[in-house]
């Protein structure tokens, strides 16, 4: 009997929730909350009045710019306040609003309430009476103190201040439209620079005259107690700070000598300048965190503190000041046209980085080389370095040179596992190379007559003497390239940098009379790291970068290391049952020549030994240049100075 009761009682509830299983499946389904904006896109026209910005940057024991503003509204509408997000030349959404604290304001003098938008986080909607004509900011920008939080921007010498971080401004203006005069207090006795014009001091205050939130963005200043400067011609100034004054004192004539070169290199390669005045920022520290930031008259720049004093042996550190100088013509003058932006809340399309940072990356080196920042022997090893790298980095396989130009925006730059496979900003090197072949190719079909000098003229140099913007798109490119040599320039672009799985970029190599080859030795680059860091670049050989503990920092994607299961962190902890160094891995390498060897490692990742056997009987492999018969070659002529 109940064994029947439970039978029938397990059917009917088999049947009861058949008949439920409909209702069942109309779970609980939210529907789509609308996003409504109410901050107005920016329009050309500019608020009631200018902006008064006070910074007070004396407080270096603490590390704090405590700031104050004062901004005219409409008092007809809203207030709306924006904090700077999209931010050129970082190519991403960098605003250091995280920094941004004990934020209140006034309307008319009277405290007021405010909420962040929950959508856009970096604007700010001021509950202000109707009426109100002008609000009171009162906030600190709190810099950060250790790596962990950020790139250090003060230290007990020096300070780099970037305007974006310590200034708001009202939504629905363009930037160029919005006025503002800006004060600041340095430490006393320090020097300090910013391509602003009209500075009036008083005591250790710095008044400058009004301009444009656009153009004062784009003036950052470094100051410091340690300081000099010299004057390059062509308008331009070298601003230099330092840890120590000796740092400074180490500059030989002949070191400012080619900077001077520099400058006019670059000056007669465009033909043009976009610029009334340009400020070099520079300074010489291992404390200041480091940069290497364009502006249209002046740029951020910071090397060590040995600069001068190891000129004949640190060539390889050169290369900033050429870059960021170019970036004043591509990247300031001339943008993209979907880069371009009216103000810091408008997000940014990266396409075309690889023109913007590639062909800056191509004519740092080739103004480098001119000027003698850098040797050619410097320039070549650097080529050598990324065309050996490109021609073996397996993410090319499925990622093209313009999808990287995105990596800005969604991987922030920060490290990734696996890099030779993910890519990273591959736009610059690579694009370096593909700017060196269609040099090269331009040179060989007009029989020497034109070369990309001849583009740079036409492209960047035109309107002599405006430091606005003139944008450009893919097309405009391709047509200025057939003005200075017919070519199928358009397929000749998408090919390298739009479509992915390419051949190695060896082609401006090899057209300039040059190959590359791999030696046991070093080149002059690779040489120099050594001897600035004690790394060991197995790249060509077991597939690895090594510091000089023996910690391993990347691995090539499918090399021998990686198939061996060796990552990133991995420590190496002996080499043939020998405690590891540099020396005994190169002699390893060398002795498994015969083929016969095994290099064998101890291998430690968290906590676990294990060991490894690697059969490798390539040898030592080092990227090299080198000419593929006597005389001068193409690459030889492209490094020759253009100034009498």
């Amino acid at each position: 009997m109940t064994k029947n009761i439970l039978t029938l009682a397990c059917a009917a509830a088999a049947t009861s929730l058949l008949s439920i299983a409909p209702a069942a499946a109309q779970n609980s389904a939210p529907q789509i909350t609308p996003i409504v904006s109410v901050i107005p896109d920016p329009v050309d026209v500019s608020p009631p009045g200018p902006m008064v910005l006070d910074v007070d940057a004396s407080d270096i024991a603490r590390a704090i710019y405590r700031v104050k503003q004062t901004i005219a509204v409409d008092p007809n509408k809203p207030v709306i306040l924006l904090y700077p997000e999209w931010l050129p030349g970082k190519h991403g959404p960098r605003g250091a609003l995280a920094e941004l604290t004990g934020l209140t304001f006034k309307a008319d003098g009277q405290p007021v309430k405010w909420t962040r938008d929950p959508v856009e986080v970096y604007a700010f909607h001021i509950d202000a009476p109707k009426g109100t004509k002008v609000i009171d900011a009162e906030f600190q920008f709190l810099t950060p103190i250790r790596g962990s939080e950020g790139r250090r921007v003060i230290t007990p010498e020096m300070m780099n201040v970037q305007w974006e971080q310590v200034a708001l401004y009202p939504a629905g203006h363009f930037t160029r439209a919005i006025r503002v005069r800006p004060t600041i207090k340095l430490p006393a006795g320090w020097t300090g620079v910013a391509a602003l014009d009209g500075a009036v001091q008083t005591g250790d205050t710095i008044r400058y005259a009004e301009t444009d939130f656009e153009t004062l963005v784009d003036s950052p200043m470094f100051a410091g107690r340690h300081y000099k400067k010299w004057d390059l011609g062509n308008d331009v100034t070298l601003n230099i700070w330092a840890d120590e004054a000796k740092h400074i004192d180490a500059a030989k004539p002949e070191h400012i000598a080619a900077h001077r070169a520099l400058v006019d290199e670059t000056v007669i390669l465009f033909g043009s300048k976009h610029f009334d005045r340009y400020e070099f920022l520079l300074a010489l520290t291992e404390e200041l965190g480091g940069i290497g930031l364009e502006h249209h008259r002046s740029s951020e720049n910071t090397r060590g503190t040995d600069y001068f004093s190891k000129w004949d042996v640190r060539g390889s550190e050169r290369g900033l000041l050429p870059h960021e100088l170019v970036h004043s013509w591509n990247g300031k003058f001339r943008r993209s046209d979907v880069m371009w932006t009216p103000d810091y809340r408008t997000p940014m399309q990266d396409n075309m980085l690889w023109l913007y940072e590639g062909q800056t990356s191509y004519w740092d080196l080739v103004l480098a080389g001119r000027s003698g920042i850098q040797s050619k022997e410097v320039v070549l090893a650097d080529w050598a370095r990324s065309a050996a790298y490109y021609s073996i980095q397996p993410g090319r396989q499925w990622r093209s040179v313009e999808d990287t130009t995105h990596d800005p925006i969604f991987a922030a730059r920060k490290p990734k596992p696996n890099s030779s496979w993910s890519r990273g900003e591959d736009y610059y090197n690579e694009g370096s190379l593909v700017w060196l072949e269609a040099d090269m190719t331009i040179r060989q079909l007009s029989g020497g007559k034109k070369s990309l000098d001849d583009f740079a003229l036409a492209f960047f140099g035109i309107k002599d003497g405006d430091w606005g913007t003139v944008t450009y798109n893919f097309d405009e490119v391709v047509r200025t390239l057939n003005a200075v040599q017919p070519y199928d320039w358009e397929k000749f672009l998408d090919t390298r940098l739009r479509q992915p799985d390419q051949a190695a970029p060896l082609g401006g190599v090899e057209k300039g009379g040059y190959r590359l080859v791999f030696k046991e030795t070093p080149n002059i680059v690779d040489k120099e790291r050594v001897a600035e860091n004690g790394s060991l670049d197995l790249t060509y050989s077991l597939g690895m970068y090594v510091d000089k503990t023996g910690r391993v920092e990347s691995t090539i994607w499918d090399g021998e290391a990686f198939r061996q299961g060796i990552v990133t962190d991995s420590k190496i902890v002996a080499v043939n049952d020998m405690a590891y160094s540099n020396d005994r891995m190169t002699d390893a390498i060398a002795a498994a020549k015969d083929g016969k060897t095994p290099i064998r490692l101890i291998i430690e990742r968290d906590k676990r030994f294990r060991t490894v056997d690697i059969n490798y009987a390539g040898g030592l492999r080092y990227p090299h240049l080198e000419p593929v018969s006597k005389g001068e070659q193409l690459l030889d002529r492209l490094l020759l100075p253009r100034r009498k």
